[in-house]
């Protein structure tokens, strides 16, 4: 399984940005798909996760602010962000969790999200 990760950047606190992570290879054997970040000095953390039956999970410091979603047709995964914080600069993994598996054992390559105060 590839994963291959877009749609970071710059923004001003309070807009918004859209995620993308597009699965190819063995897709067939991904159950769940989530977003991962790691901003310097902290330990990575999952975002926000997805499971092949659209059930969702969100950290805390995320919840009504980011969504995530997936077009199992294209195999893609988005985490649409609103109301950014400059806590939320970080790089942005995507990651997918095997069927049977309780880690996610692909990574994407790291989106980096800044948001300036």
């Amino acid at each position: 399984v590839q994963l291959q990760a877009s749609g970071g950047g710059l923004v001003q606190a309070g807009g918004s940005l859209r995620l993308s992570c597009a699965a190819s290879g063995s897709i067939f054997s991904i159950n769940a798909m989530g977003w991962y970040r790691q901003a310097p000095g902290k330990q990575r953390e999952l975002v926000a996760a997805i499971t092949s039956t659209a059930s969702t999970t969100y950290a805390n410091s995320v919840e009504g602010r980011f969504t995530i979603s997936r077009d199992f047709a294209k195999n893609t995964v988005y985490l649409q962000m609103n109301s950014l914080k400059p806590e939320d600069t970080a790089v942005y993994y995507c990651a997918a969790q095997p069927y049977l598996c309780t880690s996610y054992d692909y990574w994407g390559q790291g989106t980096q999200v800044t948001v300036s105060s």
